[in-house]
């Protein structure tokens, strides 16, 4: 059974899901329902993807009870603003065929737009009926943070930022920790760049484990909630067996010495791709 981590509005989440970033569409429902019936509780889409209708319809062919499935989408950039974001979460909710999602975040902040508030409030109301049960963020620097709790009082329950061997952002996963804001990775394999690392290699000889599994156990252990992907069976039974091993202190320690500063994915505070 996948742990599950609390939130800051008195919910909880499972830490271990799978992401439907690049799954194409013609595949996603099997996919995802294949996901669900392995053991796999939460599932992370987003508008943007391209493939929300076929995560509903995975969730329905699972056959599980609607409230044992997490569902998180995203509002994306060119949706941004108060009235916006607010049709953008209700025809995400059509193409899922839900009434409600558990998470429903901001995709980027877009700074130059600086509408990132506005959107915020959105989904606050979103939450207040229902439609979203959880909001947060995605890809949000401290200022972002800062000024979106400053202004409204309500705190993100998660930030989905990049967290890889090579990006560990600790100075941010810190400010997260302070305001019980759930840290969630993507990219967290950061494109296999880290598989040929020393200390992966080590813990990976020790455990008979893979690289990816290893730095998967990694993020569980810095108390990420992590969504990698695959669409392969094997490859989505590989990323759930994380819990029968676990890397020692001195490992862990050695893992914090891969931190580059280097990013896979776009500057946050730049991006505006609409």
């Amino acid at each position: 059974m996948t742990p599950m981590l609390p939130l800051n509005d008195g919910r909880q989440m499972p830490q271990l899901g799978f992401g439907l970033w690049q799954v194409p569409a013609a595949i996603t429902a099997e996919t995802t329902a294949t996901a669900l019936r392995l053991g796999y509780r939460l599932v992370d889409g987003a508008a943007i993807y391209g493939n929300e209708e076929g995560q509903g319809e995975g969730i329905r062919r699972s056959g599980l009870p609607r409230d044992e499935v997490f569902v998180t989408t995203k509002v994306w950039n060119s949706e941004q603003g108060f009235d916006k974001a607010i049709r953008a979460a209700e025809a995400s909710l059509k193409r899922l065929g839900l009434t409600h999602v558990d998470l429903l975040l901001i995709h980027w902040p877009c700074p130059a737009q600086d509408l990132y508030l506005d959107t915020w409030r959105a989904l606050i109301r979103l939450r207040d009926e229902g439609k979203a049960l959880s909001i947060g963020v995605s890809n949000f620097q401290e200022p972002h943070l800062e000024r979106i709790i400053g202004e409204t009082g309500v705190t993100p329950v998660l930030n989905q930022v990049e967290i890889n061997p090579r990006l560990q952002q600790p100075a941010l996963r810190a400010f997260h920790a302070a305001h019980r804001i759930v840290t969630q990775s993507w990219t967290p394999l950061g494109q296999g760049r880290s598989f040929d690392a020393a200390p992966v290699q080590a813990v990976a000889r020790r455990t008979g484990k893979s690289p990816a599994q290893v730095i998967l156990r990694w993020h569980l252990q810095i108390g990420a909630s992590v969504i990698p992907r695959s669409t392969r069976e094997a490859g989505l039974r590989e990323n759930l067996d994380l819990f029968d091993f676990a890397l020692t202190d001195a490992e862990m320690a050695a893992m914090a010495s891969l931190d580059e500063g280097a990013r896979c994915g776009p500057d946050p505070a730049r991006f505006e791709m609409m």
